[in-house]
């Protein structure tokens, strides 16, 4: 496949020309024309450059990729040598943002629901879903399911008052401030990745139980989903590398 094409085709499949992003989705770095054989990841790292240049990949697709409009632009240190591995192999670098968390069937925050078995019942602004159980579930048994799940132990804070949930909102990655968006969803729960000090004490003053169960690790199967998708639909070859990160 082209390597222009295959951004055409994903691009379309996310609908990537409607989300405004922090950062460009897409071709981020161009390389050889064409591509059989691509790995996706969550983040661009030296490790995964590293692993796809000596397994002969043409393409690197990943969530997190480069050019955020909240980092330095200039290109040196680690930046510098990944650059120089990647142009040095002609690999080409796409990345998808947002696209990738809000797709309604291969997004970040669908897998989450698919793997929680969460029927989503609504949503907040697309980035934030609202779901039940279809059984309500004790706190504890949540927090043993999510850690099974995203093969991590989460950050947790217990709502003493009701260890019942039956409903539930939640975001993938750095999602921490869109439980203050919940304060009319009637819910007894709020996933994300990752958390911050204040978040806990929202959390406690609304009576809501926080999971933080990595941001990395709420992130890894919306990657995933897209790269079987093109594997299934174009035949091409597509592997998912997980480099481990605890965050």
């Amino acid at each position: 496949m082209n390597n222009y094409q295959l951004e055409e085709i994903v691009n379309k499949k996310l609908n990537s020309h409607l989300i405004k992003d922090i950062t460009p989705n897409g071709l981020q770095i161009e390389g050889c024309k064409k591509i059989q054989k691509i790995f996706v990841g969550v983040s661009i790292c030296q490790k995964l450059i590293n692993i796809a240049i000596q397994k002969n990949a043409q393409a690197i697709i990943v969530h997190h990729g480069f050019f955020w409009n909240n980092t330095c632009q200039k290109i040196l240190h680690h930046t510098r040598k990944r650059f120089k591995s990647i142009l040095k192999n002609n690999i080409n670098i796409y990345s998808w943002h947002l696209p990738l968390d809000i797709h309604k069937k291969l997004g970040n925050n669908v897998q989450i629901a698919n793997k929680l078995n969460i029927t989503i019942v609504d949503k907040i602004k697309d980035i934030v879903l609202i779901g039940k159980f279809q059984h309500p579930i004790c706190s504890k048994d949540l927090y043993h399911l999510i850690k099974k799940q995203f093969q991590q132990i989460p950050v947790y804070f217990e709502n003493k008052k009701n260890n019942i949930i039956k409903t539930i909102a939640w975001c993938s990655g750095r999602g921490q401030k869109f439980i203050q968006y919940t304060r009319n969803a009637n819910i007894d729960a709020f996933l994300t990745g990752e958390a911050s000090e204040d978040t806990i004490y929202y959390a406690h003053e609304n009576n809501i139980h926080f999971f933080a169960a990595g941001h990395h690790a709420t992130e890894r199967y919306g990657i995933q989903a897209l790269g079987k998708w093109i594997a299934k639909k174009y035949n091409l070859c597509v592997k998912f590398i997980d480099i481990n990160n605890p965050i």
